[in-house]
Order: structure tokens, then sequence, then C-alpha cells
């Protein structure tokens, strides 16, 4: 039975199975007093995928829901018009954010022309966006957030997920969910278990030990269990102050942003699942911009970025220094790793994983170049706080949008 705390996060563990009617039953309690919420990204050909159908086949069974916000992304009008349909079989309060409808095309045009709005589209901008609806709806005090491609999903990972933040006799401001990585008789969370982690501590000896602030930074990230997850879950009053990036660098850009905003005691990680999967990326060897190799040099870039603002000062050199550390440290991993898969009766092809590590070592140093030849690059997102301030009426014109295009092409 595994109730270890370690790092300086608490952990929540799945101790006993408690069962999931249990787990509503004090979610209603909660939900009189703080209304909760889910938002859910997602692209138009996610409808088309078992995995999505199975998730909306569980959330009919959600009690303790206020609202469902989809972001919609990639859709035309009739595309459009049947995610209406398709999701209009839940029985929460569901909006579908249309970002490719007019409306919303003219409000992110409002805020190009002030230099505020996010550039690239993606699940950076649709989080954003959806974000920026729950904030000017203000129908929820408690957001939970994840991916519309879990295989294995079942409503049980929403509860324990938002639970933490919706119990008013807990502190927690925000809580990072973690699970096994295991599928088909195999170890997956590659870009964690080969990039992330064994980064983290090659920074902590190339940055950390020299930075105090680095230090307690890296000291801070390596407490989480699964950094990369996509599922997280907010107080609404957290929210309107995080910058968020546009790019892969998503999950370990709001990690960062919560240690800036949030104390330590206020933040907690939660075991929300016994088994996960979802779609996976290819290596994508030969192309920096797809797949695992495009996100391993977002969230080095994510990483240094950080560092800097730590007072990190970077150099070829020092990037250098810090790919042969990471390198050593992740073939080690690489060893505990095949250890632990072998004893538990689980394949781990020890090639692929070197290969792996080979394409993450080139790409932190593709990235350090890259943070050292752009240094007026700004990935990250502005606050809402700053686009409030910016046009004040912003998040009410956001939500007329949304019921506006919900009521003309609803069937």
């Amino acid at each position: 039975m595994d109730f270890y705390q370690n790092g300086i996060i608490t952990t929540l563990h799945n101790l006993v199975d408690r069962p999931i009617e249990a787990l509503e039953q004090d979610l209603l309690k909660f939900s009189k007093t703080r209304p909760m919420g889910l938002i859910l990204p997602s692209l138009y050909s996610e409808l088309e995928t078992p995995a999505l159908a199975t998730i909306v086949d569980e959330l009919k069974h959600v009690p303790y829901l206020e609202e469902v916000v989809i972001g919609l992304d990639r859709a035309d009008e009739d595309q459009y018009r049947h995610a209406l349909e398709y999701f209009s079989v839940l029985p929460q309060n569901v909006k579908v954010i249309w970002n490719d409808g007019p409306r919303m095309k003219a409000i992110h045009r409002k805020l190009v022309s002030e230099g505020i709005a996010p550039e690239a589209p993606g699940k950076g901008r649709n989080v954003w966006y959806m974000i920026g609806y729950t904030l000017g709806s203000a129908r929820v005090q408690s957001v939970a957030l994840h991916d519309c491609d879990i295989v294995t999903y079942d409503r049980s990972l929403l509860a324990r997920l938002i639970y933490p933040v919706a119990n008013p006799q807990f502190n927690y401001a925000f809580a990072k969910g973690f699970y096994t990585r295991i599928a088909n008789q195999t170890m997956n969370g590659r870009v964690t278990r080969l990039l992330v982690t064994p980064l983290i501590r090659a920074l902590k000896k190339t940055a950390g030990e020299k930075h105090g602030r680095a230090k307690v930074f890296l000291d801070y990230m390596d407490s989480y269990r699964y950094p990369l997850a996509g599922e997280f879950a907010f107080r609404t009053g957290v929210i309107s102050d995080l910058r968020i990036p546009s790019d892969w660098g998503l999950e370990i850009g709001v990690l960062s942003e919560v240690k800036r905003n949030i104390s330590s005691n206020r933040i907690c990680q939660v075991d929300i699942a016994d088994v996960y999967d979802h779609k996976h990326q290819d290596l994508s060897a030969d192309d920096v911009e797809a797949g695992l190799s495009k996100m391993s040099i977002d969230i080095s870039k994510a990483f240094f970025r950080k560092l800097a603002a730590e007072g990190v000062v970077f150099s070829p050199e020092g990037f250098r220094t810090l790919k042969a550390t990471y390198f050593r440290i992740a073939l080690d991993l690489i060893e505990s790793y095949r250890n632990d898969a072998i004893m538990n009766g689980l394949g781990l092809d020890i090639h692929k994983e070197e290969t792996a590590v080979e394409l993450f070592s080139e790409n932190i140093m593709i990235a350090g170049n890259h943070f050292l030849d752009t240094p007026m690059e700004t990935p990250f997102i502005p606050s809402w706080n700053r686009i409030t301030s910016a046009f004040p009426d912003i998040l009410q014109e956001i939500t007329e949008a949304v019921e506006l295009d919900m009521k003309e092409y609803k069937s």
C-alpha cells in the first residue's frame, strides 16, 4: 500500500479503491456550495473515434457537474452542427465553442489587433479560450480539464481529479492527475520517462547546484509523478492570472505558472486511474516539426525559459554539458525501467528506448540553440487578467458569441 509522500507537493493516493458511487455522493454535496465544471479540448476528428464516444457515454452518468465546455477545433459549419447534436445527449449545461466560426474569429482578430492573441492554433489556444468562457460564464468555482483521446476512460477518473479542488474542507487550488502508463503489456510514457525526468535531474546537476531558485523549481517539478499528464483541475479563482504556452510545452508551462502563483501547500497530485491509455504520437526522428521530436524540443524550451527567468544564464558550452549529463542519466534510467518491466512480466524494447534517448539528446541541443538565437520569443499566451484590462467586456463577448452560435446552428 503506497502512502509515501515525496517532494514538496501533496500526493493523494488511491489506497482502497473507494467505490465511484461514494465519491460522486461526496461531490454532489460539494456541488451545492462549490459548483463544478469540465472543459474538453477537442478536434472535430475526435468525434469520429471510439474514445470520445466512451467519454460522452460515461459523462452521461455524472451527477455533480454544472457545466461542460467543449472547445471545438478544425470544424466547418456542418461539422459544428454535428458537434452540437453529438454533445446534446449530455444532461449537464453543455456549451460548444466553435473556434473556427465567424464570431470567435472576429473576437480573435480583435485581440490580434492589440498584439495579445494566441498566435498558433492548437491545444494551448483552445484551452485558453475555454478558460475565458468559463471565467465569463461564472457558473462554476472548480473546473477540471482532460483530453478527448483517453481510450480507457471511466467517470471515476474525473471524480478523483476534481475531488481535491471541489472539497470545501481541502485547501487545494490546483490538482494534477497521475496514473500508471502501462498498455499492451509494455511501458508507455516515453517522453516523461526518457526526456522529462532525466532532463530535470541533469538540470539539477548543471544549473540547480549553482542557483538556489532554480533548484527549488527543479525540486518542485521532480515532485510530480507524471508531469506531462493532460489532466488537471483548478479553483477558478486562480486561473485568470495564468499564462500558458501555446505549444507542446503546455503541461510544463502550466506547472511552472502554478508554482509562480500558488503556494506549495495548495498544490497536489492525485492518482486518477489504474489503467490509462490514449493515442500515441510517432517518434518522428526525421522531422523536428512533428510527433515526439517536436514535443521534446518544445518541452525543453519550456524548461530553459523558466530557468532563465530564475536567473540561470545559458550558453552553448552549458547546453553541451547538459546534453552529456542528460544522456548518461537517461541511459541509467533505461536500465531501471528494463528491470522493472522484467519483474512485472512486461516488454521493453531497449533499442527503441535508446533510439528515443539519442533523438531527445540531439533535440535538447536544438532547443538550446533556438533559445539562444531567439531571445525575444514570447510563446506564452497573455493571462486573462491582461486581456480584460485591454478589453473589459471581452469575457461577456465570448459567452455571447458561444450562446449565439449554439442558438443559430442548433438543428
